[in-house]
């Protein structure tokens, strides 16, 4: 089985967590909790998460000249991650995560991004042969939608296929040259819903959203449903219903990440869409039963095992 090489665009974030037994309302205390500092940001947490699975990993990202961005470096060097593209911004902090957690594993989260909102267009033009040097590139919306629409137009036009995992999303559809360059669009429920407009609360009403977002471009919508699975879509009106595997959920940050890292990987090494998402429905689920962004995300050897179990 070959190394496949994951290219990931995005955020680089510090993660402050605080586990409570309930999220606080809004205007109200709640006392009594667990703090965790952790590294984070949606593109970090997946190109951690593709490394630990077996793939030659290369982040593409900005963080700030301090001492968060210098500790987020050198996390991402101890994973094995190729870091010639973390990008240092002088003028702007590295981006913070202040999140809470309750007991079931929901969570609020609220970012101040920082040094990411400086990841542009030109970026991307210095960096374009490393991403048309990749088996996959994998992307988020933590960083300007122009500079992601750059990316994916890159590797599109080398013939790389581009994973968009659309977080957070807009309350509108994306736009039409950015989906068209996109291979495989992966929406949770909300962010299926922002961008369609339709309410996504079971299987079909999750097909009504895939069938949409694939009129806009991309080969195939995977909409993960948390406990229910992932739904599959790659034409109109025949998705394939992916199961969950079933954990105690403990903190849902990353569970996303490690779904679309996973993904990655998989279909980078060349197996087939349905067996990929699988995959990717054990990591996200592993993820989900531990506590911390990246410190959540599972190895392949994990992963593996989970899915022979």
């Amino acid at each position: 089985m070959k190394t496949p090489h994951v290219v990931v665009v995005g955020s680089s974030n510090t993660d402050m967590v605080v586990k409570t037994a309930e999220l606080p309302k809004p205007g109200e205390t709640v006392v009594g909790g667990t703090f965790v500092m952790a590294a984070g940001g949606k593109g970090a947490n997946q190109a951690v998460a593709a490394a630990r699975l077996g793939a030659k990993t290369t982040f593409i990202a900005k963080v700030g000249d301090d001492l968060f961005g210098r500790q987020a470096v050198a996390g991402y060097q101890k994973e094995g991650i190729d870091t010639r593209w973390v990008l240092r911004d002088p003028a702007r902090p590295t981006g913070v995560a202040l999140i809470l957690v309750d007991q079931r594993g929901e969570n609020l989260i609220s970012v101040a991004s920082g040094a990411n909102e400086a990841l542009s267009p030109e970026d991307m033009d210095a960096a374009a042969e490393v991403l048309r040097s990749a088996d996959i590139v994998v992307m988020q919306l933590e960083t300007p939608l122009p500079t992601v629409c750059r990316a994916a137009e890159i590797a599109a036009a080398a013939g790389v296929p581009v994973i968009l995992d659309p977080a957070p999303a807009p309350n509108h559809p994306l736009p039409e040259e950015l989906l068209r360059h996109v291979t495989y669009l992966k929406p949770n429920e909300s962010e299926a819903e922002r961008l369609t407009g339709v309410a996504v609360t079971d299987v079909a009403s999750a097909q009504a959203a895939a069938d949409r977002l694939l009129a806009a471009g991309p080969r195939a919508v995977i909409v993960t449903l948390g406990p229910r699975g992932a739904l599959v879509v790659e034409k109109a009106g025949a998705g394939t219903a992916i199961p969950a595997h079933v954990v105690s959920a403990v903190d849902t940050t990353a569970a996303g990440d490690a779904f679309s890292g996973a993904l990655a990987v998989a279909l980078a090494r060349g197996e087939p869409l349905l067996d990929a998402a699988r995959f990717a429905a054990v990591a996200g689920a592993l993820a989900a039963s531990r506590m911390g962004a990246q410190p959540s995300l599972p190895t392949e050897t994990e992963v593996r095992a989970a899915l022979g179990s």
